[in-house]
């Protein structure tokens, strides 16, 4: 055991979206009577031009620029005027029809501002010709890779299909914690856990905004639910706020450089996110020294006055407050003139330190298709997680004699989240949709990416009898499984923005999608008991409870896998790829064991966070539950060892080192997860995540890990005096294969 010195850890430095179903009464009648507002007319360019000098800091250009406008160019600047292909305003004439537009300043160089929306890929709500754009795996199957060089590149590959679209900033990097398990917007999500949320967020905003476009953290703060979203309370205590729900933006603010900051629906502690003073004002920009814009979420503005002084910078999609309302505010002092200076040199500073406003995007052109898929691939590859293998039914073998696949368009596509996230997929839906999925809001119903498991699995095994069942007929599903070498059932359940799921079980499908009804669960279990060589593929959003499970041999989590999600899926299948994936979230046995119990989605309109501290795993850990599958939990098809693990001081950080060895016989990687357990006077729950670190292995192979974890993981957030505190007292570490699989522990002592 070894000895730190107590001390204070130095202060921190320094969403998405749903279009409202009904336009609001005053945009509808500007659309049908044509009345609107003429532009403003242009000064001529000054002379000098200062904020062009790119030696200058982007802070000194913003500052000059703004210095240099009207009054209604600054207006101008602060909302939007358009939403996917619907024009509120003759200003929006140059709309790429993407998620919002705000019109540029063509006598001072600002460009037109164009949104897409982005967690999964660039949306087209808009219905562009030229809006079909690599369908990444969702960002709860990205977070399941614990992998953030690889969330880099799919932040790269975001930022520049964004820009070769012409747009200048993408609405991605969701921060908002996967708290209630049933959330319709999960799988936008990263984690449970902030410090997974947050390093992954990081990396792919920082890669964003490296290819010249500007990214996003959303839903800030607290929107962990759509059911009454716009109008619930979130009620929580400063601790849980701090340590949990700001967490991730605290660290990922700084770190990734974001630019945009866009503010939830939903209230915080009785006030509206998106005019809420502690929020934008205290925490955001004085105490994290945010230096970017802060948007609101689509219709999540509620007044000009108190949201302009609470620190709201823009408001989208609509000018209700931030056109006329605020520039007479302006004109009558009850907003000060430096305010509104305060607002657009924010969005100025983030287009020119991002280097749009020095190079603004081009026209639209078309994406780089095999590149796009390459990196997909990738991502599916290392995302898919291996939840039960069965007397190591997986992987099997290229010269399997017959194979069933049954279920969920498994012969034609994979399934994707719906809602404002929806990418409209290379090559078009593979399933024709019962829905427009490329208007405002996005998709209201099922859209199936063209990647098909089945003929992924004839490739792998030519010489095989490959058949396919739809799953409409469970007796010739389960003739058909009884028939075959081994069966592949494939599952789903659909999640979208707008709609939280009434229950944890998978679904039972039906109308208007599939002819008849489909109960998955008794499908499963009947296939099941037929062969007990049954592999289920889960195309899933978010947990799910599986009362099937002693019915099979095999359980793949595929998640939403994206445009190569088919050829990933089989890859793992026959052993191509060794999954290594980890589950970014806890699965429950039952929805009774959550912290929200048994009952439906909290439809009050304040919502207590009783729950405290005790979020994902913390809760299953401090209430002794033991979960069907653990946070962090990931099956291999070869095994890892753990050894020489090590805790020691590294200046005011942790340094914690151990060795990973392979002991399979097949090539791997393995994430190393790290847990801290605080002094139970600190009053924390059993352990919580510090850090983690993936490794490749050949067979035999060992390799040192490495991982500084900074002093503030060890803090706790003071009530009283409203900052960090590194407790005294004994602290353990604890090397991990999953939240509830401890390889080793080491100790240290801070006095």
């Amino acid at each position: 055991m070894r000895s730190l010195r107590a001390s204070q850890p130095p202060p921190s430095k320094g969403g998405r979206r749903r279009m409202p179903w009904r336009l609001p009464t005053a945009v509808m009648a500007t659309l049908l009577l044509g009345t609107s507002m003429a532009p403003p007319v242009s000064a001529q360019p000054p002379s000098g031009e200062s904020w062009r000098k790119t030696w200058l800091s982007p802070d000194n250009r913003a500052a000059a620029l703004v210095a240099v406008m009207t009054l209604d160019e600054k207006i101008q600047l602060v909302h939007g005027v358009a939403v996917c292909a619907i024009q509120l305003k003759p200003t929006a004439a140059g709309t790429l029809k993407g998620a919002g537009f705000i019109p540029g300043i063509p006598r001072l160089g600002v460009p037109d501002i164009n949104y897409t929306d982005g967690p999964a890929g660039v949306t087209n709500c808009g219905g562009r010709a030229n809006g079909q754009s690599t369908m990444l795996p969702a960002p709860i199957e990205r977070a399941s890779t614990w992998n953030p060089e690889l969330e880099a590149q799919t932040g790269r590959l975001m930022g520049t299909e964004a820009r070769v679209q012409g747009f200048t900033g993408i609405l991605g990097g969701v921060s908002d914690l996967i708290r209630e398990p049933r959330w319709g917007r999960s799988f936008e999500a990263y984690s449970e856990d902030p410090i997974l949320n947050a390093e992954l967020v990081t990396s792919n905003v920082k890669a964003i905004q490296d290819q010249k476009v500007v990214a996003t953290l959303k839903h800030f703060a607290l929107n962990n639910q759509e059911t009454n979203r716009s109008t619930y309370s979130v009620q929580v205590d400063e601790r849980s706020l701090r340590e949990l729900h700001l967490l991730p933006y605290e660290l990922a603010v700084p770190a990734s450089g974001a630019q945009n900051v866009m503010c939830s629906y939903n209230k915080v502690n009785g006030v509206y996110a998106c005019e809420n003073d502690y929020l934008i004002n205290q925490f955001l920009k004085k105490e994290l020294g945010y230096t970017g814009q802060v948007q609101s979420d689509w219709g999540a503005t509620h007044s000009t006055v108190g949201s302009a002084l609470a620190g709201l910078d823009e408001e989208e999609f609509t000018s209700t407050y931030f056109d006329q309302s605020l520039k007479t505010a302006v004109t009558n002092g009850q907003v000060p003139l430096s305010r509104l200076n305060d607002m657009v040199k924010r969005k100025l500073r983030g287009l020119i330190a991002v280097g749009v406003l020095d190079d603004p995007p081009g026209r639209p052109g078309s994406i780089d298709v095999a590149r796009g898929q390459a990196v997909a691939k990738e991502v599916a590859d290392q995302g898919l997680v291996l939840l039960k293998n069965n007397a190591r039914t997986l992987p099997l073998k290229t010269s399997i004699g017959s194979v069933a696949v049954i279920g969920s368009h498994a012969d034609a596509a994979v399934l994707s989240g719906g809602g404002s996230s929806q990418v409209s997929p290379t090559g078009g839906p593979a399933v024709p949709p019962t829905c427009n999925p490329e208007g405002p809001g996005g998709s209201s119903c099922p859209i199936w990416a063209p990647s098909s498991p089945l003929n992924a699995i004839k490739k792998l095994a030519p010489r095989a009898s490959v058949r396919f069942a739809d799953g409409t007929d469970t007796a010739a599903a389960t003739r058909l499984a009884a028939a075959s070498d081994v069966a592949i059932v494939f599952a789903n359940e659909w999640r979208a923005e707008g709609r939280d799921r009434d229950t944890l079980a998978l679904p039972t499908l039906g109308a208007p999608e599939w002819p008849t009804t489909i109960d998955q669960e008794a499908l499963i279990s009947a296939v099941g008991k037929a062969n007990k060589r049954t592999i289920v593929v889960l195309e899933n959003g978010g947990p799910v409870t599986m009362p099937w499970l002693g019915d099979v041999s095999g359980v793949i989590e595929a998640w939403y896998p994206g445009i190569q999600g088919g050829q990933a899926i089989a890859d793992v299948l026959f052993g191509r790829t060794n999954p290594s994936g980890k589950l970014p979230v806890t699965f429950p046995r039952s929805l009774a064991d959550t912290p929200m119990g048994a009952g439906p989605v909290d439809p009050n309109p304040t919502i207590p966070y009783s729950e405290g501290l005790d979020v994902g795993y913390r809760w299953y850990d401090a209430k002794n539950i033991t979960p069907l599958f653990p946070f962090g939990y990931g099956l291999s098809f070869t095994d890892y060892r753990y050894s020489h693990l090590r805790a020691q001081p590294q200046g005011r950080d942790l340094r914690v080192t151990a060795t990973i060895t392979n002991t399979g016989h097949a090539a791997g990687a393995e994430t190393a997860q790290i847990y801290l357990t605080l002094p139970a006077s600190a009053g924390e729950p059993p352990k919580r995540l510090i850090g983690f670190q993936k490794v490749s292995l050949e067979p035999g192979r060992s390799k040192k890990i490495s991982v500084t974890v900074p002093r503030q993981r060890l803090a706790i957030w003071d009530t009283t005096a409203h900052r960090w505190k590194v407790p005294s007292g004994r602290y353990t570490v604890s090397i991990a294969a999953s939240s509830r699989d401890i390889r080793g522990t080491d100790a240290f002592t801070i006095r």
